[in-house]
């Protein structure tokens, strides 16, 4: 399990597979990543199970009991399982690399919410773009650095 801090540092280089299926599933590793800290963080063992065919959304489900306010990035985790399925199902089209940026910049946006939520624990109401960390002056943020 990688930290939070490197999967963001990976996301922010634009280091990629070529092929865009091994991407996607890079992609889809660091978001079960991200979940399995929160877990951890709060003292839990991540799970193996899976959920609609995903244990990304079997890690969700997990990581929202008890913090109603972790259910703010459920519909992250299903768009990120959703854009592994467009890119597992469309390979070879020509036109799949924007999909998988999307599915980039929705892991992005993922690894900022929650670890935002990890640094503040009332963060929730306003996402990754909360003013309580996104107003600190080191931290450079970068929505379409794909």
């Amino acid at each position: 399990m990688r930290s939070i801090a490197e999967i963001e540092q990976w996301l922010e280089t634009g280091e990629r597979s070529p092929d865009p299926l091994d991407h996607a599933a890079e992609l889809l590793q660091a978001s079960e990543d991200v979940l399995e800290n929160w877990i951890v963080a709060h003292g839990g063992t991540p799970t193996d199970e899976m959920r609609e065919g995903f244990r990304l959304l079997a890690l969700h489900r997990q990581g929202a009991k008890g913090d109603p306010s972790f259910n703010a990035c459920r519909e992250t985790c299903r768009e990120v399982a959703y854009h592994y399925n467009l890119v597992s199902m469309n390979a070879a089209d020509p036109c799949i690399g924007s999909t998988v940026a999307m599915m980039r910049l929705v892991t992005k946006h993922l690894v900022l919410f929650i670890g935002g939520k990890l640094q503040e624990a009332g963060l929730g109401d306003f996402c990754c773009s909360s003013r309580p960390i996104r107003s600190k002056p080191d931290r450079k943020v970068d929505y379409l650095g794909v």
